[in-house]
């Protein structure tokens, strides 16, 4: 380990900037997130510096060039000049003085060398390559960047306020640790990051009496969008959520490749339903999720799309305030907007459709029992999910109620994944061409002008 990582108390240090161009301005920002004293000297001085030292009381900004005597008093000096000498000179002086010194973007001059820095302060979390690869370390930010949660500096915050109480409460370092463990990986953690901190210290006082008796806290339940299919289109709370599923209950929608995110440890339990073959009663999976907190468990109910379009979300969430157990919803990308925009049909276009229904086709009794009417309407774009199987009976009172039988219609099989499939024509043609029969669910049905546009912007796999 050629550098020895640390980190500095700012309100002691007084850092010397020499140069004022947009480097140093990067560096100034930095050192602005502290509270260390700063002072810039240079002849010539960047908007961008200006601007930091008109607002801010922390700078002292020298309009002149550097002299040795500008060291005196400083712990830190920042080298930012493109004048190789001045670089060379300040190094010297500085590193004969005992002063820890950085020359930016030169590393053999560097005493000490700035990390790349994720902030979520209190929480700091400061990684460096020594120089050699700082694409790699860039790329590796980026990854911690995309799961951890932007508010992390509540969990921080929240530990801090609550250490003392749960040192009083648990005597032993080891309950200490497995404690909070659970309070920061369990529901009170989500409590704290949604900004709920009344609800988080009710829980926590709850779960120190309990855990000091020896009971296993109460679960909690997570309905969690899935997405239409493609891993990428996850939120980062509903992978953060994922990860630390005791038990994950899913069905038919959810991708395998989805699936490969889940905790490797967690339990599974497959609820999928598919046409007249329902693995499991919708009364039983809501019983289901309500007995698995009740034992403990944290428990993520994943749907494909999001659970309020139709995905029986509110079912779920009935059946679990019955039983009193606590739940979160997290949003996905619903199965319409991704098999629209991974076809190159939006919704919604000025010249085309000023508004867009989301309905259901879904057979019940070889009927559809919708208000035909009111969705045979002029710049609207129509949603059908679940009516690949009604689609004839959809084209026809379509075409019953008003429609132009030459309304362009389309077909997403698979949106968003590698074998997506998009099939277009008209409500009057559409069942006759031989290439719908071969079209298997899960698929979406768009109607509307805006499918002329799919063959101009389709971009997924053309």
């Amino acid at each position: 380990m050629k550098y020895f990582p640390i980190f500095v108390d700012a309100q002691h240090i007084h850092c010397l900037v020499v140069g004022a161009g947009e480097v140093a301005a990067r560096k100034t920002e930095l050192l602005l997130k502290t509270p260390a004293k700063i002072t810039i000297v240079s002849p010539w001085v960047s908007d961008t510096v200006q601007r930091l030292a008109d607002e801010s009381s922390q700078i002292t900004l020298i309009n002149r060039k550097f002299e040795d005597t500008d060291i005196t008093h400083k712990q830190m000096i920042f080298v930012a000049t493109d004048d190789e000498n001045v670089n060379q000179h300040v190094h010297d002086i500085a590193h004969a003085a005992g002063i820890l010194v950085n020359v930016v973007d030169n590393t053999p001059l560097c005493k000490f060398i700035t990390p790349s820095i994720v902030d979520r302060s209190p929480i700091i979390i400061a990684m460096s390559s020594g120089g050699v690869a700082p694409v790699l370390l860039r790329y590796i930010r980026q990854k911690l960047e995309s799961v951890l949660p932007a508010n992390l500096k509540l969990l921080g915050n929240f530990s801090e306020r609550f250490r003392d109480k749960v040192k009083q409460g648990l005597s032993s370092v080891t309950d200490r640790r497995y404690f909070w463990e659970e309070v920061l990986d369990g529901d009170i953690g989500e409590a704290v990051l949604s900004g709920n901190d009344e609800l988080a210290e009710q829980k926590l006082d709850k779960s120190l009496i309990a855990y000091a008796n020896g009971d296993k806290p109460a679960g909690q339940v997570y309905l969690v969008g899935a997405g239409p299919g493609d891993p990428d289109l996850l939120t980062f709370k509903a992978l953060r959520l994922m990860q630390k599923a005791d038990v994950v209950v899913y069905d038919r929608l959810v991708s395998p490749e989805i699936l490969e995110l889940v905790r490797r440890d967690a339990e599974k339990i497959y609820v999928g339903k598919a046409k007249s073959n329902h693995t499991i009663p919708q009364e039983d999976i809501n019983e289901l999720l309500a007995n698995e907190a009740l034992k403990g468990n944290r428990v993520v109910r994943l749907k494909g799309g999001d659970p309020f379009i139709f995905g029986r979300g509110g079912e779920e969430i009935e059946t679990l305030i019955e039983h009193g157990v606590d739940f979160q919803v997290v949003p996905g990308i619903t199965a319409a907007t991704g098999a629209a925009s991974y076809s190159g049909i939006p919704l919604t276009h000025r010249d085309h459709a000023q508004s867009v229904t989301f309905t259901t086709g879904h057979l019940r009794d070889n009927t559809i029992n919708l208000n035909w009417p009111a969705l045979v309407q002029n710049n609207q774009t129509l949603v059908f999910y679940m009516g690949l199987t009604g689609l004839p009976i959809i084209c026809d009172k379509l075409i019953e109620n008003g429609m132009s039988p030459d309304m362009p219609i389309a077909l997403v099989q698979a949106a968003t994944r590698e074998e997506q499939k998009v099939l277009t024509g008209t409500l009057a043609n559409i069942t006759q061409d031989p290439e719908t029969s071969k079209m298997k669910p899960p698929t979406l049905i768009i109607v509307g002008s805006v499918v002329e546009l799919h063959k101009k912007l389709n971009w997924f796999n053309q």
